[in-house]
């Protein structure tokens, strides 16, 4: 073992999965998904007041943090990050994958590159298609894992955890069962329209 791997301690997520070997697909979404090795996904929004930092952010803290939407978990970081951790699990169990690579491929896939704006000319209002920047694109993303999930969940038998995992296995296979799959979908369909 030389010194550089003696001096880098092994972070692993909730002490299981490594972010080692995990990479993103989408060239113009590498620098805004952040894969830096931690192991418990809280850092204490240190990134808050300085502009474009949560770009920086690990990728599975923000999942976390979008978790905390309004509801049940609003506020509530601990109560999020087990839900996040059981998904994880879930996500192991069901696909054999590593389950931040699987989460990485769910935002990629999920994250739309189209969206439409309003623009008035001469007192008419036209809908004209937009590029989305990629920090909006992952912004997005999350959103629409996050409320796919809340969403499946809610006076369901099924767990937010369960809800969560399935959502995400969904959009990392790019199937139309995923609501954030659908949700870029429509969005690119409409400013498809708008061109």
């Amino acid at each position: 073992m030389s010194k550089e791997e003696k001096a880098r301690p092994d972070f692993r997520m909730f002490g299981k999965w490594s972010f080692e070997g995990v990479e993103v697909k989408d060239p113009g979404l590498r620098r805004y998904i952040g894969l830096k090795h931690t192991e418990i996904p809280h850092s204490g929004g240190r990134h808050e007041h300085q502009r474009f930092m949560k770009s920086n952010v690990n990728i599975v803290e923000r999942l976390v943090n979008n978790m905390m939407r309004h509801g049940r978990v609003g506020g509530k970081k601990a109560k999020a990050i087990g839900i996040v951790r059981n998904a994880f699990e879930i996500i192991n169990l069901r696909t054999g994958r590593n389950p931040i690579e699987v989460l990485v491929d769910a935002v990629a896939n999920a994250s739309p590159c189209e969206d439409i704006t309003r623009v008035a000319y001469g007192g008419v209002v036209y809908p004209v298609s937009v590029d989305i920047a990629p920090q909006r694109r992952v912004d997005l993303a999350l959103r629409h894992l996050t409320d796919g999930a809340r969403e499946v969940a809610y006076s369901n038998p099924k767990t937010v955890d369960e809800a969560l995992a399935d959502e995400i296995i969904y959009a990392a296979s790019r199937d139309s069962k995923s609501f954030a799959i659908r949700k870029r979908d429509e969005m690119e369909r409409v400013a498809l329209a708008s061109r």
